[in-house]
């Protein structure tokens, strides 16, 4: 009998995982896949490691900070913060029609853009900025509110509500154009307020030192461990079923699995299961054979979109051509430079449409849609397309591949479950339907419900 079983290897369960084995607890994490990191994670193709997911950490603090979400899961996860090796942004651009307004991690840059912009929205900005609801307040009626409206009654300038939404909606917006304000003051917190970092080796040492320190606590893992069913009795969740046929029996079950899917291992109807996201993309990856900036390349990201407004939602073409981000993870203050330039487009696309293309097309289809794609960033970055000399493309498919999430929903659920809880009074919910999102958000969601329910269960 187990403590806890963690189902899926993701950020939030191995967070879940280190902080419950760090007490003494015995604890499983089982992974469907053969590797670990969910949606984070990465893969080699053409003689090269390709992060999945990471564009950059959100939440960065400088080192030595104590306050801030960062140094908040270095000291309940044990890590040092050196160990992660973050490299700050150099700055980013949110491009729409005849304007741009400029950020990095210094929250100053992005206030005098938006005061030198927009002079008119100064003092609203600023009841903005002083009016965002705080971490612990997800989940409380003031945090549920639409953030469309709650912002729109202190910013009254479409075009600069537009280009606030923008970066936040695509960092994780689980719904078509809006999100609850909880979530978008924490997604503003965590973009404008903090900043954005990455490790230079990207994802894969953040996940190899989850791994050592889960395994150090003498916490098991086991992959290729797809979960079948959620058993239960009396309103309790006995154990799970995985699809060799093998049951491991639990006290606490945590599931990173999306709430949606958790239910259905658990049988649930589906007249009473939450509705899926629709929320997908299409990402492409472009090797260079420059350095990005010696092509002028010298934005860490930029959000662009063609038109004033924003369109936030599923588009009926296979790709979104309006909008996207373009990142460069050259761009950060490493101490040495990347070896070879990489620049990764991301767009909105629809779900459906790759999912119903047999192989030949499928492929076919990623040739087409990566020019497009990179013909439509061009309109807002230098053209790089000489200089390409290796690409990869995943898309809706893949990321249904890598989370299981109907639809390619990379932000899970349009609602949420803020507390965790579900219909069985020991099955929890953590990661991205939980409420958190992005890399530091995710660990933070499995810290906060290793905490709550597996830690103060007796």
């Amino acid at each position: 009998m187990y403590d806890a079983v963690i189902i899926g290897a993701g950020m939030s369960g191995l967070a879940a995982g280190i902080r419950a084995a760090h007490f003494g607890r015995r604890v499983c994490i089982v992974e469907r896949h053969t590797t670990i990191g969910g949606l984070n994670s990465f893969y080699r193709a053409g003689g090269r490691d390709f992060d999945v997911g990471l564009h950059a950490m959100t939440n960065y603090s400088e080192p030595g900070s104590r306050r801030g979400p960062l140094a908040l899961l270095c000291r309940q996860l044990r890590l040092a913060r050196d160990g992660l090796s973050l490299a700050p942004q150099l700055g980013s651009t949110i491009a729409f029609p005849g304007l741009r307004l400029e950020f990095n991690n210094d929250f100053e840059l992005f206030r005098a853009e938006v005061h030198r912009h927009f002079p008119a929205q100064k003092d609203r900005f600023e009841r903005l900025v002083a009016g965002l609801a705080d971490y612990q307040d997800l989940g409380k009626p003031h945090a549920t509110r639409s953030a469309r409206e709650t912002v729109a009654g202190w910013i009254d300038d479409p075009l600069l509500a537009e280009m606030i939404f923008c970066p936040v909606l695509f960092y994780g917006g689980s719904q078509a154009h809006d999100l609850d304000f909880g979530q978008f003051s924490i997604l503003f917190r965590s973009i404008f307020l903090e900043g954005l970092a990455r490790p230079r080796a990207g994802i894969r040492l953040l996940l190899k030192l989850l791994v050592r320190r889960f395994k150090e606590l003498g916490g098991e893992l086991r992959l290729r461990a797809g979960v079948q069913a959620i058993r239960s009795a009396n309103g309790r969740a006995s154990a799970v079923v995985l699809d060799s046929g093998d049951e491991l029996p639990a006290r606490q079950i945590l599931s990173s699995a999306g709430w949606r899917e958790t239910m259905q291992l658990c049988g649930v109807a589906a007249s009473q299961l939450p509705a899926a996201g629709e929320i997908s993309f299409v990402e492409s990856i472009s090797v260079l054979d420059a350095q990005p900036r010696d092509l002028g390349l010298d934005r860490t990201a930029v959000f662009f979109n063609d038109s004033p407004r924003f369109g936030y939602a599923r588009p009926k073409a296979p790709v979104d051509l309006h909008g996207g981000v373009v990142c460069v993870p050259n761009n950060f203050a490493y101490d040495e430079p990347m070896q070879e330039g990489c620049v990764r487009l991301t767009a909105l696309a629809n779900h459906d449409y790759w999912a119903g293309l047999e192989a030949d097309s499928y492929r076919a289809a990623k040739l087409e849609w990566y020019g497009r794609m990179v013909a439509s960033a061009a309109r807002f970055v230098p053209d790089f397309r000489a200089s390409v000399r290796a690409t990869d493309v995943f898309t809706p498919t893949t990321i249904c591949r890598y989370t299981g999430h109907e639809n390619g929903a990379v932000y899970g659920c349009p609602e949420k479950r803020y507390d965790g809880r579900t219909h069985l009074e020991n099955l929890i919910l953590c990661g991205t339907d939980q409420g958190l999102v992005g890399i530091v958000g995710t660990l933070l969601s499995g810290i906060s419900m290793a905490n709550r329910h597996l830690l103060m269960e007796e």
